[in-house]
């Protein structure tokens, strides 16, 4: 009777387990119940997971070793892990950079090595915020790493070349997941859509793909308020739920474009061309109208940002400062306040003079490079043992050695045409006069 009865305290307890997890799984947020299943089902990252792709070909053919999966948050880092718990033959182990420390590395090592030694399972770690793991805590993951016995899926949204350990990072494959799309955006609130049931209109879908591309799991958590308001607009029991422009304005917390989408084209041009044209009344002209119109404050500081090398240049090196401070301030006061520091930024780049001397350098750079020009790289500049390079004949002149703070030497050999040439505007005026004095004789 006591056996009878400890089994069925644990059929009840089995059956109620599985009810709770049944209610949390319907309770959970949007973007958790459409969390893919399969492969084919990831939206975005094609580069990486369509048929024949690189990371798709390893997961499938269970050959994975340890990576480094680096993108912006909601691109499909978590997501990918777990798909390849379900594709793998391996343990799973998860742990988060934010909470687990030396000490949960260490047991997830020894329950790797029982599993191998008992039943030659091996074990993945998935290390969500690897970037936050200090060196220390790093570096006790490389035994297990080196040996081959977990296979490390780290994660982070930070520049893997400055987070993560080299010794680390050049004992893993590095994966860069790039932001969601638009048309992958559409496609997420579409089946956010069906999956509650509801509708939308057009203009609200084209709010919320225009405000939150790139992040899978801002557009679902978006909509999921969107059909919450509707439900407490006191719709009726029953009927279905329609998202409007007004809902999608409120769950933003901003307000929807109203020029249509040629016409924000439109005025995003005008802005960057009045800039170009150094007008800095027209420039705050289409500013104010982008502000008033709802625009993301990022993007306008973004245009901001690449403006600032692409039409000012060197002509006035501190432009490019000016914008990355107000890219910065945008960040970091937001709207309202930082309007004051876009406009700033705006009216510095207009009445700065202009070059795109350097934005034509790389360009006939990278266009000559596609193209095959390759050449060795010189012997004096190579990376080697001074003495090697002394035997060879051909030492490496250093410039602070020289009273002029330069010394003609070759850097690269046979380069089919300057990439550089200095306009006449501003401080490329004195630019230009310095290599220009480079070119004269010795005396």
């Amino acid at each position: 009777m006591a056996g009878r009865s400890v089994a069925s305290t644990g059929v009840v307890r089995d059956l109620f387990s599985s009810a709770a997890e049944d209610r949390l799984r319907s309770q959970a947020p949007l973007a958790a119940r459409l969390r893919p299943r399969t492969l084919d089902e990831v939206v975005g990252q094609a580069q990486l997971l369509a048929p024949g792709a690189p990371l798709r070909t390893l997961i499938e053919a269970d050959s994975l070793r340890s990576v480094i999966l680096w993108g912006p948050p909601g691109t499909g880092k978590t997501t990918i892990a777990e798909l390849i718990a379900t594709h793998t033959k391996r343990a799973f182990e998860r742990l988060s950079a934010v909470s687990a420390g030396v000490k949960d590395v260490r047991d997830v090592m020894a329950r790797a090595e029982q599993r191998l030694g008992e039943r030659g399972e091996r074990t993945i770690l998935f290390l969500d915020e690897v970037h936050r793991f200090n060196k220390a805590q790093q570096d006790a993951l490389l035994p297990a790493v080196e040996t081959g016995l977990i296979s490390l899926i780290g994660a982070t949204t930070e520049n893997p070349y400055f987070e993560v350990n080299p010794p680390l990072l050049s004992r893993s494959s590095l994966f860069r997941l790039e932001p969601i799309d638009e048309e992958g955006v559409r496609t997420l609130l579409a089946r956010g859509l069906a999956a509650e049931g509801a509708t939308a209109d057009a203009d609200a879908l084209d709010l919320l793909a225009d405000r939150v591309t790139g992040d899978g799991r801002q557009v679902l958590t978006a909509l999921e308020v969107c059909i919450a308001l509707t439900s407490g607009a006191g719709a009726p029991g029953g009927q279905a739920r329609h998202v409007t422009v007004e809902h999608a304005e409120a769950a933003l917390g901003a307000t929807a474009l109203r020029y249509g989408r040629d016409d924000h084209y439109d005025v995003v041009s005008a802005f960057i061309k009045s800039i170009r044209g150094s007008d800095p009344d027209a420039a705050v002209h289409y500013l104010a109208r982008m502000l008033e119109a709802g625009e993301d404050a990022r993007f306008i500081a973004r245009r901001l940002v690449i403006l600032a090398s692409e039409d000012v240049g060197l002509a006035d090196p501190m432009s490019l400062v000016v914008a990355d401070a107000a890219a910065r301030a945008v960040e970091f006061v937001g709207l309202p306040e930082a309007q004051l520091n876009l406009a700033q930024a705006t009216v510095h780049l207009a009445v700065a003079p202009k070059s795109n001397r350097v934005a034509t350098a790389i360009w006939k750079a990278r266009a000559d490079v596609a193209g095959g020009f390759a050449p060795e790289v010189p012997l004096h500049l190579r990376d080697g043992h001074p003495l090697q390079k002394r035997q060879e004949g051909r030492d490496y002149l250093y410039p602070h050695d020289d009273p002029r703070g330069w010394v003609p030497q070759e850097h690269v050999a046979d380069l089919p045409q300057p990439y550089y040439l200095p306009s006449g505007h501003g401080e490329e005026v004195a630019i230009a006069r310095r290599l220009a004095a480079r070119e004269q004789p010795a005396e």
